[in-house]
């Protein structure tokens, strides 16, 4: 089977082109509660990765961009950590109504800044509002140990208190979900922000700002716009920045915690993943093959929990991955507005469209399979062929690295002991899946994986209730759940003395 004879995908487009301008945020970072221009005159186009044409352009933030906005944050710091935890509810309650409000303008705008099919926007906006009143509720409810006679003589009580001003390095993949996941968090537990949104995707960011500018007081929320570079440096470097919390890659969480750990600041990341689809011989193989279609090429394959490595068992392996090809060959792909039943849209931009490319060519180099597509698709934008490769070595790059694209990878085990060895051979550990109708294997293998999240019988499914995050490469703390109030917030011991 050649690339040739399966390479049949093609781009569905909409009839009617979509709107570009029509509702768009100001210009201008979002400091002290407006909008303010940046102090220097740079600016930064913002794609349509459908299209590759400019839609917008927004602020290049300077490093005194950044020091206003901490500024802004530290000013508004005291105040905001002195309302109860039935004010900041009540807070987030109306962001998640004003977004709820808004549902439909913000799905066309991130689709139009991301190349989202609406069913991948249309469960981002359905999430960020979930995330807001999920954690509204849950900032009233965080319990700490009793007060109580610890030491003789002595009565303890601890004390829940906000870190204080929070940075935030929100990535391009799920530009206002993955804000939501760090703002909730951190308005609920007292604290003041500043966010960097991606300098490729940060319209729906600024235009969230823009709505709520009137729920948060003056200096809460801030955003400033530009590159990791300059924006992310300063923020993880400012001294007044208590905390910073970025989603990204490894390399980026590394520079992070690098810069700073020179004012020994907390550090929250969470960071890359290449997910491990361990299927074993008793597995339902059908709901596998559909699990990873559904898995593995949701938002395009740029997804850092994707189904994007499948270790299958010797003896079904050609059942499954005849299973798995066909199920890929039938993904339509397309361009915001072309259909509901759109479910690949572009890579984000076309420096990362030639890193997809890239890993394909050196795949087929390396003379692996290509069971269906594998191919970038002509035309406007930046389009990839949803992609199968079989026959994956041990220890093959397609294997190790995050391709972060349409693109699966199917590799062989003969044992249970070599399964578990092989998931784990990996700097990464965000998540993993498991797919077995054996009950002792289905809580035995899930153990010994080193991942944050293991599924079992599923991949990808995700609640507000349950804690995010990775262990190894992928990053340290935790998003969504009460953990991630726990992550946002410090404890403090007061001890009295009433002893004679």
């Amino acid at each position: 089977m050649t690339v040739a004879e399966t390479a049949r995908f093609s781009v569905r487009r909409p009839t009617t082109p979509p709107e570009s301008g029509a509702g768009l945020p100001p210009a201008g970072h979002f400091i002290g509660g407006a909008f303010v221009p940046g102090t220097g005159p740079g600016t930064l186009d913002v794609e349509n990765p459908a299209t590759g044409t400019v839609i917008a352009t927004v602020a290049a933030g300077s490093a005194q961009d950044v020091d206003a906005a901490v500024a802004a944050a530290v000013s508004a710091k005291d105040g905001w950590a002195a309302t109860t935890p039935k004010e900041r509810s009540d807070a987030l309650h109306r962001i998640a109504g004003i977004v709820e409000e808004n549902r439909a303008f913000l799905e066309a705008l991130e689709s139009l800044n991301t190349g989202k099919p609406e069913a991948v926007a249309e469960d981002d906006i359905t999430s960020v509002i979930d995330t807001f009143r999920f954690t509204a509720g849950a900032a009233r409810t965080l319990t700490s140990l009793a007060a109580g006679e610890y030491a003789k003589g002595h009565t303890s009580v601890i004390l829940r208190e906000p870190v204080g001003v929070v940075g935030i390095i929100t990535p391009w993949n799920y530009p206002l979900l993955m804000a939501a996941w760090k703002l909730a968090p951190v308005l609920a537990t007292g604290n003041t922000l500043v966010l960097k949104p991606s300098e490729q995707t940060p319209l729906s960011t600024l235009k969230l700002a823009e709505l709520i500018a009137d729920v948060l007081p003056a200096g809460v929320l801030n955003i400033v716009t530009g590159t990791g570079p300059v924006v992310g440096q300063r923020l993880a470097e400012h001294p007044d920045v208590d905390l910073v919390a970025i989603t990204g890659s490894v390399g980026s969480g590394q520079k992070v915690a690098a810069t700073a750990a020179g004012s020994v600041k907390r550090v929250h990341l969470e960071l890359g993943g290449k997910a491990p689809v361990v299927v074993f011989p008793d597995a339902d193989l059908k709901a596998a093959a559909e699990g990873v279609r559904a898995a593995g090429f949701w938002n395009a394959g740029q997804e850092c929990g994707a189904a994007c490595r499948v270790l299958v068992h010797e003896s079904v392996a050609e059942e499954f991955t005849a299973l798995l090809v066909a199920e890929v060959r039938s993904i339509v792909v397309g361009a915001p507005g072309a259909g509901d039943d759109v479910e690949v849209g572009p890579m984000i931009s076309r420096e990362h469209f030639e890193r997809v490319r890239g890993a394909l060519e050196r795949a087929e180099a390396d003379g692996l399979h290509l069971a269906v597509g594998g191919r970038p698709i002509e035309g406007p934008g930046y389009f990839i062929e949803p992609t199968v490769v079989t026959g994956v070595p041990a220890g093959a790059g397609i294997a190790a690295t995050e391709v972060f694209g349409p693109v699966v990878s199917v590799e062989t085990f003969a044992s249970d002991e070599e399964a578990v060895r092989r998931a784990n051979e990996t700097p990464y550990g965000l998540s993993a899946s498991v797919w077995t109708t054996d009950a002792a294997r289905s809580m035995t293998v899930p153990r010994r994986l080193d991942f944050g999240t293991v599924w079992v019988n599923s991949h990808l499914t995700l609640a507000c209730e349950v804690p995010w995050g990775g262990f190894k490469g992928s990053g340290y703390g935790r998003d969504l759940s009460l953990y991630a109030l726990e992550d946002f917030s410090r404890t403090k011991h007061v001890m009295f003395n009433h002893g004679a």
